[in-house]
């Protein structure tokens, strides 16, 4: 009977768990089993909680995978799922308790995600809040620069809208990298997390990491074989 962990992948702002087909595709190929999660992406609490009551009814250990966003979400839900043995971040934020996705990177060359959001209202309990999309024109550049044009173009009319709060909102758990070995894969050609924030979240977090070079935001679909290198380097750590 294998002892691996079920990996466990979480997808960021603008995307979907379909941008982790190719990497599912390949761990299967190598008998590792995987779960690709819709993270809610309204606010860094509620996704965390929700992303570890996943795993929570998961049989067996866990590899929490997150990209982007993501990244902060399972530093969340690594905290509150005991059976979480190991983190790895895709071309992610890196943070602390007290700090947010978009505090982590503050003191770093600004990117050009930060001129192509698209600010978009939606409904909630208590009236309206902000979301936010990358402009359609600039959605190639800032996010997938590496993939082929047909699979942006599509891409940019399918993004999945970000809340302003969780890109705001402070990590309010001691995160899990604190009591958890991690891994990092940085874009070096990421122009929405600079990838200095990145090498600099990577130190901070103690992880193993490997530099994905010329890779865009995109890594999972662009450069899958790399980031699943990594994923199964972790999975045999831990295994």
């Amino acid at each position: 009977m294998s002892t691996n962990p079920t990996v466990v992948l979480v997808h960021g702002a603008f995307a979907d768990g379909s941008s982790w087909a190719p990497v599912v595709e390949r761990l299967r190929a190598r008998g590792i089993d995987s779960l690709a999660v819709s993270n809610p992406l309204r606010g860094l609490t509620y996704d965390g909680d929700y992303v570890a009551s996943v795993v929570n009814q998961i049989d067996g250990p866990v590899l929490l995978v997150g990209h982007s966003y993501g990244g902060p979400v399972i530093t969340h839900a690594g905290s509150k799922a005991e059976n979480v043995k190991g983190l790895v971040y895709v071309a992610s934020f890196g943070i602390d308790k007290g700090e947010s996705a978009l505090g982590s990177v503050a003191e770093f060359p600004e990117v050009e995600l930060g001129t192509s959001l698209v600010p978009r209202q939606f409904p909630t309990a208590e009236g309206t809040d902000t979301e936010f999309t990358i402009r359609q024109d600039a959605f190639a550049s800032v996010f997938a620069a590496d993939l082929p044009a047909e699979f942006t173009a599509t891409a940019a009319v399918s993004q999945r809208p970000v809340a302003q709060g969780a890109l705001g909102e402070p990590l309010g758990v001691e995160p899990a990298w604190k009591t958890l070995p991690s891994w990092f894969a940085v874009a070096t050609a990421d122009n929405a997390i600079h990838p200095d924030s990145q090498r600099a979240a990577a130190k901070r977090l103690g992880a193993t990491t490997v530099e994905v070079d010329g890779g865009s935001h995109a890594i999972a679909v662009s450069r899958p074989d790399e980031v699943v290198a990594l994923i199964v380097a972790a999975v045999s750590a831990v295994a």
